[in-house]
């Protein structure tokens, strides 16, 4: 019998629109003669299952299941496409560890570790990963311009600790751009993350659970016409996306143990995005995507084709590992 595989899809945060976008891409790839394969939104609003005539059932929260045609419908597996909170920040992975359904993406401890910038690097520094000088504000805090500067240097990094897709993120040159760009970043986040510039070659690397083992995908190398990766480097054509990254093979073998290592460390499930700068040949890490975006423009899909894995095995694998997968 065909397994049940809900595609959730949407979240919370500011990359609702593009998680629908990966969702719809995810849902579009996987095999109809294989799964059941059903979308469901869940937003701030409403919790529905979407059919292809866009006609709207409700999701009992109860136990995750709906309705149709006085059917009621359960899932066996949840393939998570939601970027940004729910999702990736592990809160409703925890419901679904509660309800015994099992998932694409890891356990929702480590989805959360990975989540917050800050304890995520203060993890993997202890095991002697290369990481950028940084310095942390909350949201009350009196803001000591001088004092942030003087630790980071610039120009600086201002990041929201809990965000992603580049969302709320600043590269500050000038002392006076450093307070609007912490209160941009406040729109996102309570807590942030200043971090030191690191001049070097942008390298993000795709890692998975791929058959059982773990596998990392070709690498990219970022080249933006833009000040750095940022949403509009990302999502609107503004950066060039070079597969496989134009790195010796001894600085590509060196980034490979690492992206593994840093995939091992933070006990991870399905597949992550890490991101590192080359600083003379020397990887620095900057962070993880626990649910990488995977729209046509997305970087895990043109490594995936780099690797001659298509999106349909790519997912299907997901699913696969999934099921085995004891939770």
């Amino acid at each position: 019998m065909k397994k049940n595989i809900a595609i959730i899809m949407g979240g919370y945060s500011s990359e609702t629109n593009i998680s629908l976008k990966s969702g719809e891409v995810v849902y579009q790839h996987i095999s109809k003669e294989k799964y059941n394969t059903y979308k469901v939104h869940v937003l701030r609003n409403k919790w529905v299952l979407v059919d292809d005539k866009n006609d709207e059932y409700p999701i009992n929260k109860h136990d995750f299941s709906t309705i149709i045609n006085d059917k009621k419908i359960t899932f066996d597996c949840v393939f998570n496409a939601i970027h940004g909170h729910p999702g990736e920040d592990g809160t409703i992975l925890a419901y679904f560890k509660l309800l015994g359904i099992k998932h694409t993406s890891a356990p929702f401890y480590q989805m959360a570790l990975t989540f917050n910038k800050r304890d995520c690097l203060s993890v993997v520094k202890k095991y002697g990963v290369k990481i950028a000088s940084s310095f942390y504000i909350d949201k009350g805090e009196t803001i000591n311009v001088d004092e942030i500067i003087a630790s980071v240097g610039l120009p600086c990094f201002v990041k929201p600790n809990n965000a992603g897709s580049s969302f709320g993120i600043s590269k500050v040159k000038l002392k006076k751009e450093l307070i609007p760009a912490i209160e941009k970043a406040f729109k996102e986040d309570s807590q942030l993350l200043i971090e030191e510039f690191l001049d070097g070659t942008e390298v993000t690397i795709g890692v998975l659970n791929y058959k059982g083992k773990i596998k990392v995908l070709p690498m990219t190398e970022i080249v933006t016409t833009n000040d750095f990766f940022d949403y509009e480097a990302k999502y609107l054509g503004k950066s060039k996306e070079i597969t496989p990254a134009r790195i010796s093979n001894e600085i590509h073998k060196k980034l490979e143990i690492l992206a593994a290592k840093i995939y091992k460390i933070l006990d991870m499930k399905g597949f992550t995005r890490s991101e590192y700068i080359l600083v003379n040949n020397e990887p620095y890490f900057l962070e993880i995507n626990t649910v990488p975006g995977l729209t046509n423009e997305s970087l895990i899909p043109q490594q995936a084709a780099a690797a001659e894995i298509s999106l349909q095995n790519l997912f299907h694998n997901a699913i696969e590992m999934a099921l085995k997968n004891e939770q």
